[in-house]
This record gives structure tokens, C-alpha cells and sequence, in this order.
């Protein structure tokens, strides 16, 4: 299917909502209060309310199992402004160069850095280059961005928005946490001078309101587990809309494969393929004594997208402690990997990605989650770059497969979207440069 473009608004020359609220100004605001007035609710697509409990973004009555996100949100972020990026199972972001297919990449995989428990230098290492254009700088000479997503799962519609100083210095400024309507957490910047925000979480027990610092430099939601004690109704509401938020951002693999990377033997190690897959030989060490099945896929897969017959692909000590990949072709020929071309190289990698899981690829597993309940979303920046059209409409064949089982996702950029309208299952996103 394809929705309709998402709509953005004109790029006024404003930064972010950063701004502290005056001490005892009451309850902690908004993340995106400024833009208007100080209480002025979010502007934007954010502001769509959440559908009711038993209704998913789709329309479809029930929810599912699994937790995943479902609408990536760029309220303001590098060039976007506005923005809801609706996320199926298979998503594409379509769109010409510097439409920000990669920043809307980029973003998702900072959230699910936060998510899984890192700091802000860890998810933003170029915090200014997230900064909109045109955004200026408030009386104190701070600028900022906002992001955001919704996360579907058993609790229904969870949305996470949070607002970031980037400068002078990187810190969260503001998070909100609503589900069915109604603000679960939310956190301000209330004095500069502590590295601390003031949160508010949902109790509904002898106070409906807890509150209590939190530090500026992590995402409040995934201390929630750690700070509430789960004792009342509201509470408990409160964890499962957290936890729910959480499992769905970790688990996520941005994947780009690097074939200058990929040729040469590398040295044995984890056998958890990196995410430009340099380590590709490696990993096929391992995945082919582990898993046949899957072993057998990949095989069947990379015959349809390799030139020539394809009767294995198996990997092989080379050196001291080192291995590298070859191509049996099933006559006694081998050919070493090092001698396909960059699109064979780079539909091999994604293939062998989208064929195995968490315990293979380099990710953030929430361990304490059964594995029945995780889904892992593979970030794919490129997704059709040196590919030729055989070889693309391979790998979204395999991607739709794979995706249709629930256990993976995937949201790959691509420059043009035509020549996936006949695949089933995928959802197409178009991007401008305006």
C-alpha cells in the first residue's frame, strides 16, 4: 500500500521548545510547548490524539503481540519539520538526495539508542547536525530539536516525544509519554544550572502525581521500570506503557553493507555480523554449522540475485586465525567473494540479514523479554544501491517474507519506490526536498 505523502508545514525561523518553565510554574510542560505560547499544546502531526484502546493505526480492531513502532515523529529535525512517518512492516522511504531519508534513519536509530538505556553522546555524536537550518537561538543561546515515535503493542497506542538541547551544551529538556489519551510521564528542564530534569509520572494512589529528578542525559521512560514501584493501578499503567515503549525501539540494526570491507579474509571472532558487514566471512562460519535451514535460504537466495550457478556459499580458515567467504558453483569451481561486484556483495549481506535474528546480528537484545515477543527492525540506509533491478526485486520478495512472520521488520531508503508496487506488504513513504 501506499499512504499519501506527509504533509510539512512552512520552516518558520524558531528552534525547538527548550525553554524551562519558571520555577513552581506548576506541572512539568510539554516537550513542543513553545512554538505558540508557553502552554500551547504540541503543533504538527504529533498532535494527532492517539486511536482508543482496541483500534490500531490502521484501523484493524485488536493489537498485537509484539510491541513495534509504528509512526516515526520529526517534529523538528535537521530538515524536517512536522513530519509523521507512518512505519508497516516493510517500509520505504522514497525520495530524491537530501529529501532526509537518511536523518529520518538516523533519528530512529537515536531513539533506539535511548531506549535501551545509552546517553545522549552516545545516540546524538553530532548533536548540531540534528539542529534545523533556520531554527535560531533563544535569549540564552540555546538551540534544539525534537523527535518522537508510537509504539502499538498489548497496551495499545504508546507515543514518546522528546525535546533536546543541543546547544551549548547536549541535554533532554523535555519528554511526554501519553497513552489512551492521557500523559503518563512527562519531564522538564526547570533550573539550568542541575543536570537533572523534574519528572512527573501517572500514580492514581493516595497522590495522583509522583514526582522526582531524573538525569538530563538519559531517556526517562527507560528509567521508569527502575523508579516505579508498581504498587497502584496508575503505576502499573504506567510500566506497561513504559516497558512497551522500550521493547519496541531496542533490537534495532542499522545495516549498510560496505563491500570495499567485505573481500578481504578477517580475523575470527563473535560471529555477530557489524552493521556495515566487514565481517561477512565470519559470520558464515558460523551461521552454516548453526542452522541449516536458514543456511539452505540464504543459499537459494543468493543463487537468484549472483550471476552464474550458486550451489554454496561457505566460508573457510585462511591464514593464521582469519577466514574468508566463497561461492561454491557445484562443477568443483570456487570462487572467492572478493572477486563479485559491489551489488552481488552488498544483495549477499542483506539477504544474510534478513535470514537470521538478534543472536546473529550486532543488536541491543532485551534479554528479559522472550525471544516469542521481540521484534528486530533492520535500518537499511540505500537499500538498492549498486543493486541491479533482478536483484532488488529479489531482495524485497525475501524482505516481504520475512517481514509477513512478524519477527522482523524493515525500513530501507530507497531513491525511487516504482518498482516495488508489485509487492505486496510493503508501505511506501515519499519524501521532497521541501
Amino acid at each position: 500500500m501506499t499512504p499519501p505523502p506527509p504533509t510539512s508545514p512552512p520552516h518558520p525561523d524558531t528552534s525547538p521548545s527548550i525553554e524551562p518553565p519558571a520555577p513552581g510554574a506548576g506541572p512539568a510542560p510539554s516537550p513542543t510547548d513553545r512554538d505558540t505560547a508557553p502552554a500551547a499544546p504540541p503543533t504538527g502531526p504529533a498532535d494527532r490524539p492517539l486511536p482508543r484502546s482496541g483500534t490500531r493505526p490502521d484501523g484493524a480492531v485488536g493489537h498485537p503481540d509484539r510491541p513495534r513502532v509504528t509512526e516515526l515523529l520529526l517534529s523538528a529535525f535537521a530538515g524536517h519539520r512536522g513530519v509523521g512517518l507512518p512505519l508497516g512492516a516493510l517500509t520505504l522511504l522514497a525520495g530524491p538526495s537530501g529529501s532526509g531519508k537518511t536523518s529520518a534513519l538516523r533519528a530512529y536509530e537515536a531513539l533506539a539508542r535511548l531506549g535501551g538505556g545509552a546517553g545522549l553522546d552516545e545516540a546524538f555524536p553530532d548533536p548540531g547536525a540534528c539542529v534545523p537550518e533556520r531554527a535560531r537561538a533563544d535569549a540564552q543561546r540555546r538551540r534544539g530539536f525534537r523527535i518522537g515515535c508510537t509504539a502499538d503493542g498489548p497496551e495499545g497506542p504508546v507515543r514518546l516525544e522528546i525535546a533536546v538541547q543541543a546547544e551549548p551544551e547536549l541535554r533532554i529538556v523535555g519528554e511526554r509519554l501519553t497513552a489512551d489519551g492521557q500523559v503518563l510521564l512527562e519531564t522538564a528542564l526547570r533550573d539550568p544550572r542541575r543536570r537533572t530534569v523534574q519528572a512527573a509520572w501517572h500514580t492514581a494512589g493516595a497522590t495522583p502525581v509522583t514526582r522526582a529528578p531524573l538525569p538530563d542525559d538519559r531517556l526517562g521512560t527507560a528509567l521508569l521500570p527502575l523508579r516505579v514501584a508498581g504498587t497502584t493501578p496508575g503505576q502499573r499503567k504506567v510500566l506497561a506503557a513504559a516497558e512497551q515503549m522500550v521493547v519496541a525501539l531496542r533490537s534495532v540494526f542499522p545495516c549498510d553493507p560496505r563491500p570495499d570491507r567485505m573481500r578481504a579474509p578477517v580475523p575470527a571472532g563473535t560471529g555477530r555480523l557489524l552493521g556495515g558487514c566487514d565481517n561477512l566471512a565470519e559470520v558464515l562460519w558460523r551461521t552454516r554449522v548453526e542452522c541449516g535451514r536458514r543456511h539452505a535460504l540464504l543459499v537459494a537466495a543468493v543463487r537468484a540475485g549472483c550471476a552464474g550457478p550458486v550451489a554454496d556459499l561457505l566460508a573457510e580458515p585462511y591464514g593464521a586465525g582469519r577466514v574468508r567467504a566463497l561461492l561454491a558453483r557445484g562443477d568443483g569451481t570456487r570462487t572467492d567473494l572478493r572477486l563479485l561486484g559491489d551489488g552481488e556483495l552488498r544483495y549477499t549481506a542483506l539477504a544474510l540479514v534478513l535470514l537470521t535474528g538478534p543472536g546473529v546480528l550486532e543488536v541491543d537484545a532485551p534479554g528479559e523479554v522472550p525471544a516469542a515477543l521481540q521484534t528486530l527492525t533492520v535500518l537499511a540506509d540505500g537499500l538498492d544501491r549498486a543493486l541491479d533491478p533482478l536483484q532488488r526485486a529479489e531482495l524485497l520478495r525475501l524482505a516481504a517474507r520475512m517481514c509477513e512472520r512478524g519477527h522482523i521488520r524493515l525500513v530501507g531508503a530507497v531513491s525511487d519506490a516504482s518498482w516495488a508496487a508489485e509487492v505486496d506488504g510493503v508501505t511506501v513513504v515519499h519524501l521532497d526536498r521541501d
